[in-house]
């Protein structure tokens, strides 16, 4: 981040603009501050901060965080952690349920309209480009399919194999089917689901007029996008402190819930690697050193998504101090005071 052109910090106002109102009331300033990036680059500490000083509200953007069943894998805000802001939507779903975009999406909104209406100020915080791109600029308007049409589409692929369930979404949704990788059961059942339930295709969805945020809702995003070497060295430590922390106790637990593969919370890193290690296939030493590696990969593609992606962004490319905290802080100050009015 440049240190160039940052403003000294007005007096502190300690809470989200007075103006701050419900998404549409009367037109008026709806502020989100984002802070993103991959996996194990310090995303915490600044949403912490800003919290602490903005009167913030922390609202989860991880895909993995919103499973109760994830705590240490996923890396969730501990007690101390949350105990010095309000955190939401962390551990809210049963690994039994599916979470969308879309679902995500509305359950955010939700939060961050009782943050403006509380005077708070939300701050989104996650690694899921996917879900930030459906709050800030926008999602197909896809309906929700029930979890009956989702098991139903589930137990068929089972039955007939990936290459014969993906032949008949290609005779039934060609389109949808030209995007898919026929070997990605989680897309395929997300595109079977959808047609089924519908009638339309996830390509035909995809072409529809987008649902935008609410009228007056504007973002600050911050981006950490550390050197790589970094952002390795900290995805590795932080997998031996999982380890620590209880995570094979906490594969354990979820494996005896007899969830279907495809279900998005089993295909978290660490999940399959301790899973192999608890069925005696692996090591604990090799379980680790797989799942080290997938981490540092799905941190490699965290970050090529957000250069490519989250173009509008503030990038943070230096360890976390109070010199840097105090510069983000001038921006925020400045994103606040400088709303339309």
């Amino acid at each position: 981040m440049s240190d160039t052109n940052i403003p000294a910090a007005p007096a502190s106002p300690n809470a989200a603009p007075a103006d701050a109102a419900a998404p549409g009331e009367g037109g008026r300033f709806l502020p989100v501050i984002i802070v993103a990036g991959p996996t194990a680059s310090g995303k915490s500490a600044l949403a912490l901060d800003l919290a602490k000083e903005f009167n913030g509200v922390i609202i989860n953007a991880d895909s993995m965080q919103v499973y109760r069943e994830l705590r240490v894998l996923s890396a969730r805000p501990d007690d101390s952690e949350t105990a010095r802001a309000p955190h939401r939507l962390y551990g809210v779903l049963s690994g039994a349920e599916a979470c969308s975009a879309g679902k995500w999406r509305e359950m955010a909104l939700t939060e961050i309209a009782a943050c403006h209406q509380n005077g708070q100020l939300p701050i989104v915080t996650g690694g899921t480009g996917m879900y930030l791109n459906a709050l800030t600029n926008g999602i197909a308007p896809i309906p929700d399919i029930d979890k009956s049409v989702r098991d139903q589409v589930t137990a068929e692929l089972e039955a007939m194999g990936h290459a014969a369930f993906f032949a008949r979404l290609q005779q039934q949704d060609a389109a949808t089917a030209a995007t898919l990788d026929p070997a990605n059961s989680q897309r395929l059942i997300r595109a079977a689901e959808v047609l089924r339930a519908t009638g339309h295709g996830l390509a035909y969805w995809h072409g529809a007029a987008m649902l935008p945020p609410p009228p007056g809702m504007a973002f600050l995003k911050f981006c950490y996008m550390p050197p790589r070497d970094i952002l390795y060295d900290r995805c590795n430590r932080r997998f031996d402190l999982m380890i620590e922390q209880g995570a094979i106790e906490e594969v354990r637990l979820l494996l005896e819930q007899n969830l279907p593969p495809e279900s998005p919370v089993m295909k978290a890193v660490g999940v399959r690697e301790l899973g192999a290690y608890l069925s005696g296939a692996l090591s604990l030493a090799d379980a680790k050193t797989l799942a080290q590696r997938e981490t540092r990969r799905y941190a490699k593609r965290q970050l090529t998504w957000f250069r490519h992606q989250m173009t509008d962004r503030e990038t943070i490319d230096a360890q976390y101090s109070e010199s840097l905290a105090s510069k983000l802080r001038n921006l925020v100050h400045q994103f606040l005071l400088t709303a339309p009015k």
